[in-house]
C-alpha cells in the first residue's frame, strides 16, 4: 500500500490558497478515482482507493502545515507504512506555476509541512513538487502563499492538477520519470506536443 499525502491548512478561509495545493491534488485524486468520502482518523482527512492495481490511502492532515508530520507518522506506523511508499505532494515555491517535479528524499527547502514530516519519518520518502511561483523576494512568501492563485494562473494549475490525478498511477506502474514525463507531454501547448519531452527539463 502507499499512502499520498497532499499537504495544506484545513478551514475555508484556506481552501485556494498557493499553500493548499496538496489539498487540491488530493480532493482531485479522489474525485478522479471515485474513492467516496473521506473518514476523519490520525488527525487527518482519510480515503481509500484504488489506482490501477495498487491499493493507495490518501491523506489530508488536518493539524495545520507545520505539524503534518505527526500525522503522516501514526499513519505510518499504524499500517506499516516504509517512507518509500509515503508520496508527498506539496507546493514549491521555486518552480513556476503549474511546472512539477518529484524525487525521492532530499531536503525540505524551507518548506515548513515537509521538516515536520522529516522529524517524524526521515526524509527517504517521494515528493511531487507542485510550482506555485515566487513573489520575488523572501519578506513576501509568508502573504504570498497564503493567498489564492491569481487569474491568469487558474487555468493551467486546475488543468495540471486534473492531469496529475488522471496519471497518478505511473508512479508504481512505470515509475516517476514516466509521470513526469506524461505530465509534460500533456500539459504542454499544442505547437510543442510534438516535441520529446524530457522529464529533466521539467
Amino acid at each position: 500500500m502507499w499512502l499520498i499525502v497532499g499537504l495544506g491548512n484545513p478551514g475555508a478561509s484556506y481552501l485556494y490558497h498557493r499553500h493548499n495545493v496538496g489539498f487540491m491534488l488530493v480532493d482531485a485524486i479522489v474525485k478522479h478515482y471515485g474513492a467516496g468520502g473521506y473518514k476523519s482518523k490520525f488527525s487527518s482527512h482519510l480515503v481509500d482507493a484504488m489506482v490501477g492495481d495498487q491499493k493507495v490511502m490518501l491523506c489530508k492532515p488536518q493539524s495545520f502545515m507545520n505539524l503534518s508530520g505527526q500525522a503522516v507518522g501514526e499513519i505510518s506506523r499504524f499500517y506499516h507504512i516504509e517512507p518509500s511508499h509515503v508520496f508527498v505532494l506539496h507546493d514549491e515555491l521555486d518552480l513556476l506555476p503549474a511546472k512539477v517535479r518529484i524525487k525521492l528524499g532530499g531536503g525540505h527547502g524551507g518548506h515548513n509541512g515537509l521538516r515536520n514530516i522529516d522529524q517524524h519519518i526521515g526524509k527517504e520518502y517521494w515528493r511531487l513538487r507542485f510550482g506555485i511561483g515566487h513573489p520575488g523576494h523572501k519578506d513576501r512568501v509568508h502573504d504570498y502563499v497564503l493567498s489564492p492563485f491569481a487569474k491568469d494562473e487558474q487555468a493551467d494549475i486546475h488543468d495540471t492538477i486534473d492531469i496529475v490525478a488522471k496519471q497518478i498511477g505511473l508512479m508504481w506502474q512505470q515509475g516517476h520519470e514516466a509521470l513526469m514525463t506524461k505530465i509534460a507531454l500533456a500539459s504542454a501547448p499544442p505547437a510543442t506536443t510534438t516535441k520529446q519531452v524530457k522529464s529533466e527539463d521539467l
